[in-house]
């Protein structure tokens, strides 16, 4: 005869009562207190003060000669359409783009092989060549101008284009190379060995791994030799007695009389100058605040 236990399943447990919410302390900042005002009120004034220059310029390039008028109408393109055209704008402004190109790509090409090669590699006088590339800033152009003449005149180089394409890209040099080593020490040295296990020599895993997260250093760097040249005066009017192989810096000097000034032409010409450095900072502007920010990591 088989006997049958009942067995009687234990009751499932209560549940637990919820924990009371625990009081959020909210960390109050200085900033979050301050009534709105004091925060715009400053931000305006600055604003005004920023956008005024910019709207007196624009102002006298498109209202007529002569015209008082705190409102550029009738609006008038005569005062670009002479510069443009009579006072060689035109000529000014492909030698400046010249100049701009081909110092980026040479300061770019020559500041990407010295930061690897400050990044990667060990020597002994690699501490003092940083300490010479950083005291390097220090030194002004105009020191250099009468030993950079003499050279130029050996190679016979003055009123080309090229002596200031040299001169630009030499003093471009220490601070690139120095955003390019840090933006290289980033990138973590596992990435190019695994590169070479799988065969790539050390140019091609520099090409293939390092080189491809190296564009926002490459862009900061670049965009900065090509407004610094785009800019600078001194040199094209040192190097460059030709006008026809004058840049803009010095032709918008030439609008400048002894006796007189237009201000009409040389409003416009400002802004021709100007147009081409906002154009590249619109379009880079965030590849050149993460790059100039990455090349400041310590190296």
């Amino acid at each position: 005869m088989s006997t049958k236990v009942a067995t009687k399943a234990a009751p499932a447990p209560a549940p637990a009562a919820p924990e009371p919410p625990r009081p959020v302390h909210k960390s109050r900042r200085a900033w979050d207190e301050a009534p709105r005002w004091q925060i715009y009120l400053p931000l305006g004034i600055y604003l005004v003060f920023t956008l005024i220059p910019f709207y007196w310029i624009l102002l006298f390039s498109l209202r007529p000669a002569g015209s008082t008028s705190l409102v550029p109408w009738p609006m008038t393109f005569d005062h670009f359409e002479k510069v443009w055209t009579e006072r060689s704008f035109a000529v000014y402004f492909q030698n400046s783009l010249l100049v701009g190109v081909a110092t980026l790509v040479m300061t770019t090409l020559v500041a990407l092989a010295g930061g690897y090669a400050l990044a990667r590699f060990n020597f002994r006088v690699k501490q003092l060549f940083m300490l010479a590339l950083l005291c390097s800033q220090f030194v002004p152009g105009a020191l250099l101008l009468v030993p950079l003449f003499e050279i130029f005149a050996e190679l016979q180089m003055i009123n080309s284009l090229g002596s200031v394409i040299i001169a630009e890209t030499v003093f471009q040099l220490p601070l690139s190379m120095i955003l390019i080593s840090n933006f290289i020490k980033n990138v973590p040295y596992s990435l190019e060995e695994a590169a070479w296990v799988d065969g790539c020599n050390r140019f091609k895993a520099f090409r293939i791994v390092v080189l491809p997260l190296l564009r926002p250093g490459l862009v900061a760097v670049g965009s900065f030799a090509f407004v610094h040249s785009w800019n600078h005066f001194l040199f094209a009017l040192m190097f460059l007695n030709n006008q026809h192989k004058q840049t803009i810096p010095v032709g918008l000097n030439t609008l400048m009389g002894a006796d007189s000034v237009d201000l009409g032409a040389l409003a416009a010409g400002g802004i021709i100058a100007a147009v081409p450095v906002v154009i590249v900072f619109a379009f880079i502007q965030k590849w050149l605040i993460t790059g100039f920010s990455a090349g400041a990591v310590k190296g």
